[in-house]
C-alpha cells in the first residue's frame, strides 16, 4: 500500500470516473485503474462498485476512503511541519472563491501575495458555495472564500470582514429621495436578482423578506449571473438591485450618486476563509488570510461585524 495508491482512491471518490481521475493526476487510465486494483487485491475487499455510473464506492470502500483521507492530511501534516519548522512557504495551495467575491477581492491581494510568496502556487477556481462545500469535503479544494456561516459541522470558518449591503437604483426616485434605506422601502416588483446557485440571492431573499420576485419588465423573466449584469440592467431600465460594498468601490462618480446605503445597523455578509477541520495546510493558510487582510480597503477594514444576513444552503 502506498500513498500514491491512496491519492488515486481519492481522486476517482471526487470525480466518480476513472478517466477524469487519471485526467486530474496526470497519469493514464490504465496506470491508475492497475493501482488501485492492486491496492484492494492488497486488502481483499472491492473499493469501488464499477457497475454503476457515475462510479460509486461499496459500503466498506465508503470507510476505507475516509481513514485514507486521514492519512493523507497526515503526511501532509508531516510535511508541513517540517516547512513551518525551516519557515518556508512553499508548496499549492487550492482555493476556491465565490463569483460575487472574485472580480472585486481577487485584484486586491493577489499581485502582492505572488510577489511575497513566489514558491507558493495557488490554484483559483471560481464556484458557487454548494460547490465549494463538496470540493473541501472531497479534498479537491484546500480552502474557499465563502459567505458564511454555512452551518456544516465538517468545516472550519474564519471571518476575515464583513461587507456591507448595498442598494442601486439609477432610476427610482422614490428611492433616491431618501439617504437610508430600510428593507421595506424596496419594491420587490422591481427587484432585479442574481441566478439560483448564488448564496447572495439567497441573503437578498432573507433580507427583503421575499419569497418570489418578478422583473421590473413586464415580459421578460432575467436572473442575472453575475454583479456586473445586474448593474447595467438597472442602469438601461426601471429597476433596483442589491450589491456588496466592494461591488461599487470602482464605480464613477455619477454611478455613485445612486447609491444607498441601509439604516444602521447595516446589513452584511460575513465573509471566511473555511476548510476542512482535517486541513493540514495551516500555515499556508495563515499566509493567504494575511494577504487579504493586508490589502482590503480601509471601507472594509473599519466595517466591524453588524447585522450578518443568513443563508440557507438547501435553498441555494
Amino acid at each position: 500500500m502506498t500513498l500514491q495508491q491512496l491519492e488515486y482512491v481519492l481522486a476517482v471518490d471526487a470525480y466518480k470516473q476513472f478517466s477524469t481521475a487519471a485526467e486530474k493526476c496526470f497519469i493514464t487510465q490504465p496506470s491508475l485503474s492497475a493501482m488501485i486494483q492492486k491496492l484492494e487485491d492488497e486488502l481483499g475487499v472491492k473499493i469501488f462498485d464499477r457497475s454503476k455510473q457515475p462510479i460509486m464506492p461499496t459500503e466498506l470502500g465508503t470507510e476505507i476512503i475516509a481513514q485514507a483521507r486521514l492519512i493523507l492530511n497526515e503526511s501532509e501534516n508531516l510535511k508541513q511541519m517540517v516547512k513551518d519548522r525551516m519557515e518556508t512557504v512553499s508548496g499549492e495551495l487550492r482555493l476556491g472563491i465565490i463569483p460575487t467575491l472574485a472580480p472585486y477581492l481577487l485584484p486586491l491581494f493577489l499581485k502582492d501575495f505572488s510577489e511575497k510568496y513566489s514558491d507558493l502556487k495557488l490554484s483559483i477556481t471560481e464556484l458557487t458555495t454548494e460547490n465549494i462545500i463538496t470540493h473541501l469535503k472531497k479534498g479537491i479544494l484546500d480552502v474557499g472564500i465563502m459567505a458564511t456561516p454555512s452551518k456544516d459541522n465538517q468545516l472550519f470558518e474564519d471571518p476575515i470582514f464583513y461587507e456591507e449591503f448595498v442598494v442601486y437604483a439609477p432610476n427610482e426616485n422614490a428611492i433616491l429621495k431618501k439617504d437610508y434605506l430600510l428593507a421595506e422601502d424596496i419594491d420587490a416588483n422591481l427587484l432585479m436578482l442574481l441566478q439560483e446557485g448564488h448564496c447572495m440571492r439567497a441573503q437578498v431573499i432573507n433580507l427583503c423578506a421575499l419569497q418570489k420576485t418578478q422583473s421590473s419588465l413586464s415580459n421578460i423573466s432575467y436572473e442575472a449571473g453575475s454583479l456586473e449584469t445586474l448593474k447595467r440592467l438597472v442602469e438601461a431600465h426601471s429597476g433596483i438591485t442589491i450589491l456588496p460594498h466592494l461591488a461599487v468601490l470602482d464605480m464613477d462618480e455619477d454611478q455613485m450618486q445612486y447609491i444607498r446605503f441601509f439604516k444602521p445597523p447595516a446589513p452584511v455578509r460575513e465573509i471566511s476563509l473555511v476548510t476542512h477541520r482535517s486541513l493540514a495546510k495551516k500555515r499556508l493558510i495563515t499566509v493567504l488570510k494575511e494577504a487579504i487582510c493586508d490589502n482590503l480597503p480601509q471601507s472594509i477594514k473599519k466595517t466591524n461585524k453588524k447585522r450578518v444576513v443568513d443563508f440557507d444552503i438547501k435553498y441555494l
